[in-house]
């Protein structure tokens, strides 16, 4: 049987640690190590849990992808701290978290767990696509909603949802989707983009909530089927529902380009099997000591060899 993938959005999950364990724990020097210690933290707990054959920590190579914005401007606006010309803007992180990040790359590399971004694309889009290209269960494990439209039961793909760190997840499939939102995995972009969602800089159609956005999706199957009932005079729209979308049509041709994962990204070639060993143990040890990571990564070792 081909084994489980367990897909990390890794900086939902150092984020999530950063803000979930204080910044007194430090490195010999005083530097703290919060995020890289808690995600280590996570990723031990994760392991333990749910037994993966396969890990990827999935990487923003571009957290704000140009061809997004140049389809809706507002994309992630207000979370650009610098712009730049010519490379990707540089994304509003609190000073503490920016020189942990380096550091968790560097022990990611060295532990063997394979790190993938793909340069023009987000972590989400990297998660897309070793998603549509899996020929096993996968699950995805993400502080992030939009990545419940790829969770597809047929498939055995969900999404694990941190509620509490990694101890508790939310286990999301498609009847759990069903009893929140009224659709499945495929359905949640199309809610998600009528919706929109101010920390992502997506308007949504203006008047249309959660709700509204799901009635429309059960009564006309899809956002094509919305679109296609604005010009049927026949179609149950209200007329304020009708005049709504109808000014909304230019966001609504954009947006599934915006609000749907690639699931085209050139990936590399990585081994993606879970590593009993280190691939390099003396930049581990090295990693270890300059920064201080004591029983954190002593104990995913120890997960990772039984």
């Amino acid at each position: 049987m081909t084994g489980r993938l367990m897909l990390l959005d890794t900086a939902s999950l150092y984020f999530r640690a950063y803000f979930g364990v204080p910044d007194s724990v430090r490195a010999p020097d005083g530097t703290p190590v919060n995020a890289v210690r808690g995600l280590l933290d996570f990723i031990d707990r994760l392991v333990k849990d749910h037994r993966p054959d396969k890990l990827v920590a999935c990487m923003d190579a571009d957290w704000r992808p140009q061809w997004r914005v140049d389809l809706i401007p507002s994309y992630k606006a207000h979370r650009v701290a610098e712009e730049h010309e010519g490379a990707p803007d540089a994304e509003e992180v609190p000073d503490t978290l920016s020189p942990q990040v380096p550091v968790i790359e560097a022990v990611l590399d060295a532990l063997g767990i394979a790190r993938v971004g793909v340069a023009g694309y987000e972590a989400d889009d990297v998660i897309g696509t070793f998603t549509a290209r899996a020929d096993g269960p996968v699950d995805i494990v993400t502080g992030d909603r939009d990545l419940y439209q790829l969770v597809d039961d047929a498939r055995d793909i969900r999404v694990l949802y941190p509620l509490k760190g990694v101890g508790t997840l939310q286990l999301t499939d498609e009847a759990w989707l069903r009893e929140k939102y009224g659709v499945d995995g495929r359905g949640y972009a199309d809610l998600a983009l009528l919706r929109g969602d101010p920390s992502d800089g997506l308007p949504g159609v203006p008047g249309v909530g959660e709700k509204t956005a799901a009635k429309l999706l059960a009564a006309f199957g899809d956002l094509a089927g919305i679109v296609a009932a604005v010009d049927d005079p026949e179609a149950k729209l209200t007329p304020t529902q009708r005049k709504r979308l109808t000014e909304a049509a230019p966001y609504l041709a954009v947006a599934p380009k915006v609000v749907r994962v690639a699931g085209d990204v050139p990936l590399p070639e990585v081994d993606t099997a879970l590593p009993r060993t280190p691939r390099d143990p003396a930049a581990l040890d090295a990693l270890a000591a300059r920064w201080g990571l004591g029983g954190s990564l002593q104990r995913l070792l120890a997960t990772l060899e039984a």
